[in-house]
């Protein structure tokens, strides 16, 4: 009886794993279309004015984006009319811009095909997932008994140790290089922005 207990009761505790798995992976896909259809406008708007960019400057700008989102949770003033879900959203984006450009290299040339540059962000988008589902398996959704300001804060270290590389010349001893820490950042800001979908509406 005593195993029959036992053996359902693993059971319903990995039903219950596999369920909030594929929970993660609907909002993880929801959030991204969000983020690709901004980028996708952006693109029609202003062509990839961004291939100009060296992955340097794209860190800098990541940078910019959670300094703020942490001035904005430490202080609650705005003075700019931009949530922290739309910093975020920006953080996914540029990340997906400096893993672009760490593989094409920047350029001054600004006739890209859209098309080409579609198909190169729902690729890193799709591996950025499946690293996700990688971690989330083994890390058991740890993440979701985080609060945004401590997954903020995971941004902000990433990017500090992402600029500390580019100095470096981006030479590492024992670190993951610059995609990883590009790849984290992204999925961190995915996280927040699920995090901040679950949030009740204020009425």
């Amino acid at each position: 009886m005593a195993c029959k207990t036992a053996r359902l009761n693993r059971n319903l505790y990995i039903w219950a794993i596999i369920k909030i798995m594929q929970q993660t992976t609907e909002q993880y896909s929801r959030i991204i279309s969000e983020c690709r259809d901004l980028f996708s406008k952006k693109l029609q708007d202003y062509g990839a004015a961004w291939r100009v960019l060296r992955p340097s400057s794209i860190t800098d700008q990541i940078f910019i984006k959670i300094s703020r989102i942490r001035t904005l949770q430490m202080t609650d003033v705005k003075m700019i009319d931009e949530s922290e879900e739309s910093e975020f959203i920006a953080i996914v984006n540029y990340s997906i811009i400096a893993l672009i450009q760490l593989e094409k290299g920047f350029s001054d040339q600004l006739n890209e095909n859209p098309t080409e540059i579609m198909t190169l962000y729902d690729r890193f988008a799709g591996e950025a997932q499946a690293l996700m589902l990688k971690k989330n398996h083994d890390y058991g959704e740890a993440w979701r008994d985080m609060r945004i300001s401590s997954i903020t804060d995971l941004i902000y270290q990433k990017v500090l140790r992402t600029k500390q590389i580019e100095d470096n010349a981006g030479k590492t001893i024992v670190s993951e290089g610059l995609d990883a820490n590009y790849f984290d950042m992204l999925n961190y800001a995915v996280f927040c922005l699920i995090k901040f979908s679950e949030k009740p509406a204020n009425i």
